[in-house]
């Protein structure tokens, strides 16, 4: 059974996820996917047991399944594909947690009876500038338990899980990963920012005061987290085909624009055929950073030409090429772990 939160969608059980997540992007973009139904959507279609190692209930599907996968959910809903890379990268430090973690965790995740997310952007980019650690932990009270202190800027859908996967700073300066239920005491979750584009994703910051995790998950010699896998470079390619869509489908009527959407549509292909390569085989840290900007600065290119395409009424609020612009300019901003 779902959670509450994660409400199951409404349209024909008969369609495949992909298309009930497409389908849903405007309620999406609104409500967030956990209240819409696209992570429902995902979860009875067994999108998110792909994520999940067999023995834990998931069908743990490998890397270039699961990147063809979110490129087609981004494609769809932007949003949606946002929330399943933060969940999947908190699954994914979930399962360097110890046995008895995973078997507690992992099942209900993969079914969708619980959700998670992941809160870790203070140890990666957005606070490397800042002498203090944003997010402390330690262990005062002489029974060694761990405490932490601190904040979490950006959380994706943090009033909306059960559950967030966070990193915090050791005394001697070791970055170290908690599984935190969202109702522990001393956590807050701060409303949800209103943003230029994906307000529907519910990023919050999250302040921790003598909060107590229920788990640490992974352990410093684990490595961390990085920014900068294949998962960003896959949603803006997803991001992008929505425009070079946009662009096919006003070539129908209006010839002088097929070869433009062709070059689009030709450009997207060979830099997709590039990520299906690196999810199979493997890409150097260099290559993937150049892939990774080739991608979104097609996908900001990709929306600017579906909006001159669409004239003036792409101009208009509400018009599906207004938000796929907004949403371009994501790409500008997010580091995305690597993890997932």
């Amino acid at each position: 059974m779902l959670s509450p939160r994660c409400d199951p969608p409404t349209p024909d059980r008969s369609d495949e996820p992909l298309a009930t997540v497409a389908r849903l992007a405007d309620r999406t973009a609104v409500e967030g996917p956990w209240r819409s139904g696209s992570f429902a959507a995902l979860a009875s279609g067994g999108v998110l047991r792909g994520f999940v190692p067999v023995e834990h209930g998931g069908t743990a599907l490998p890397e270039p399944v699961i990147t063809a996968t979110l490129i087609g959910i981004a494609e769809g809903c932007l949003t949606t594909a946002l929330a399943v890379t933060q969940w999947a990268a908190a699954v994914r430090l979930i399962g360097g947690g110890s046995r008895d973690v995973q078997a507690e965790l992992l099942p209900p995740l993969a079914r969708g009876d619980t959700l998670t997310t992941v809160g870790i952007s203070q140890l990666t980019t957005s606070r490397q500038h800042l002498a203090a650690a944003a997010l402390v932990a330690t262990k005062p009270h002489g029974d060694g338990a761990w405490q932490l202190d601190g904040h979490c800027p950006w959380v994706t859908g943090a009033d909306s899980s059960d559950t967030i996967v966070t990193g915090a700073v050791t005394d001697d300066g070791t970055p170290t990963f908690f599984v935190v239920p969202t109702d522990a005491a001393g956590l807050t979750i701060d409303p949800p920012l209103e943003m230029l584009a994906l307000t529907g994703s519910r990023t919050s910051a999250v302040r921790f005061a003598g909060v107590r995790p229920a788990h640490v998950v992974v352990s410093p010699a684990a490595g961390g987290v990085r920014t900068g896998g294949l998962s960003t470079t896959a949603l803006a390619l997803g991001a992008a085909r929505a425009s070079a869509a946009v662009m096919a489908r006003e070539s129908v009527t209006r010839p002088h624009l097929t070869a433009i959407a062709a070059d689009f549509a030709a450009e997207i292909a060979g830099l997709s055929a590039a990520l299906m390569a690196a999810a199979h085989h493997g890409i150097e840290p260099a290559a993937r950073d150049r892939l990774r900007a080739d991608a979104n600065g097609l996908v900001v290119r990709a929306a600017q030409a579906a909006l001159t395409a669409s004239k003036g009424a792409g101009f208009v609020v509400g018009h599906p090429v207004e938000r796929l612009v907004r949403e371009s300019l994501f790409f500008l901003v997010w580091s995305c772990p690597q993890a997932v």
